[in-house]
């Protein structure tokens, strides 16, 4: 993966800069950050997340960008001064491709007994045997429903094992009775309908998303989404956030990522139930939005660090997290029975999606650098010339695959989870 450059003497004067800024003595733990920047984030994590830790710490937040800068400038300058980051999946592998991170094997058989979800345990890993990091937050998308809805549940369909199959069965019911479409997905010009294809349905149907993005098994996921299609409401092209409609009871069983749903779970908790996305024939498919903790190679405060991070992995800790700032457990936690019934609604859902034994991880998009934008607009394409164009289906997914090959190989962004492995990029197969 490519490095960022600088000169040496901008790199030291970056870590001098930075030293100087925050005044710390060695002794207390500098945790760097990129997530929870926002002002009233930050003193949540100061004020209530790292209440009652057992060692000095110091907060410091930085933007993704200079995140990468500083842990490639204290690295080059061999001048230490943070000693625990917590950042996203695929903020911290350049670091850990740098050889910049300390395995913390040791630390997680300490907390095997917190029940950390294995799928996620295997994330921190980059594909080694050794734990590079370890989980700390998360959000994810699930599926949200009117409480009217459920009346028209297929026989036999339980929410927390739902499949493809039986949410076709489901519309077709809520249609036959309502005459109205009553599913809803965010296919507005800003809703993140291209995270269900990438996340979800490709692979729930084909366990891959580059790689198999033209197969035999993706021509019969799209086949199958069609389907799915004749019984969600056309409006959905104009929703970005689906709690909205689901509010305006436009909708009554929808998709999204959990901050564009809580409004509404949040407001009339008593109305509506959340639950995992389906699955399809080879698992069910879910994105996490995985947030962890690492200890960077030469850290001066190793112990302080561990502290820092049994600390956090507390379930106590992980449900002030979930109140205070919204992002969820990454284990199986004792909700309280205070907690927000929006929050608590969602957590539930998340929990039943890392843990159900047909979980299929899929991440974000990694190493497309700037153009993450053109990887969504491959699957976007495809959807609006397939289902809403009526175009053939293989014909389609053999242009836009040109397309996403190309963009492959211009990134040279090798394969994420669900796919295999890559030596280079990502091809499709």
């Amino acid at each position: 993966m490519k490095r960022l450059m600088t000169s040496a003497a901008v790199l030291a004067g970056l870590v001098a800069a930075n030293a100087a800024a925050t005044g710390q003595a060695q002794a207390e733990t500098i945790f760097l950050s990129t997530q929870l920047r926002p002002i009233e984030e930050a003193s949540a994590v100061r004020n209530d997340i790292l209440k009652g830790v057992d060692a000095p710490v110091d907060y410091v937040v930085e933007e993704p960008p200079q995140f990468a800068v500083r842990m490639q400038a204290e690295t080059e300058a061999g001048q230490r001064t943070i000693s625990l980051v917590g950042a996203l999946h695929g903020e911290l592998e350049p670091v850990f491709e740098a050889g910049d991170l300390i395995p913390l094997d040791d630390l997680a058989a300490s907390l095997a007994d917190a029940g950390i979800a294995q799928d996620l345990l295997a994330l921190g890993k980059y594909g080694t045997e050794h734990q590079q990091y370890l989980p700390w937050m998360q959000a994810t998308y699930v599926m949200a429903a009117n409480k009217q809805a459920l009346q028209y549940l297929p026989e036999g369909a339980k929410l927390e094992t739902l499949t493809y199959d039986q949410l076709i069965a489901w519309g077709q019911a809520m249609e036959e009775a309502t005459g109205q479409r009553r599913i809803g997905f965010p296919a507005g010009p800003t809703g993140l309908m291209a995270r269900f294809f990438e996340g979800y349905f490709y692979p729930s149907y084909t366990k891959g998303v580059v790689r198999t993005f033209k197969s035999e098994k993706a021509v019969a996921a799209w086949e199958k989404f069609k389907d799915l299609w004749a019984v969600v409401t056309p409006n959905s092209t104009s929703y970005n956030f689906m709690q909205e409609p689901l509010l305006s009871e436009q909708v009554w069983v929808a998709w999204d990522h959990v901050a564009r749903l809580k409004g509404a779970i949040s407001q009339r908790p008593d109305d509506f139930v959340v639950f995992p996305a389906p699955a399809g024939p080879e698992g069910r498919g879910y994105m996490p939005v995985v947030a962890g903790l690492a200890i960077p190679k030469d850290a001066p405060d190793v112990e302080g660090a561990k502290t820092v991070i049994r600390h956090l992995l507390k379930p106590e800790t992980q449900v002030v997290t979930a109140q205070t700032v919204g992002f969820f457990p990454v284990e199986s936690v004792d909700l309280p029975d205070d907690l927000d019934p929006g929050v608590a609604a969602i957590a539930t859902a998340v929990q039943q999606t890392q843990s159900a034994p047909d979980a299929l991880v899929s991440l974000l998009p990694v190493g497309l650098g700037d153009r993450g934008g053109e990887f969504n607009k491959v699957f976007m394409d495809a959807f609006q010339l397939i289902v809403l164009r009526g175009k053939p289906v293989e014909a389609v997914l053999e242009q836009q695959a040109g397309k996403l090959s190309a963009l492959m190989e211009e990134t040279k962004a090798p394969c994420w989870a669900p796919d295999a492995p890559s030596e280079g990029a990502c091809p499709v197969e």
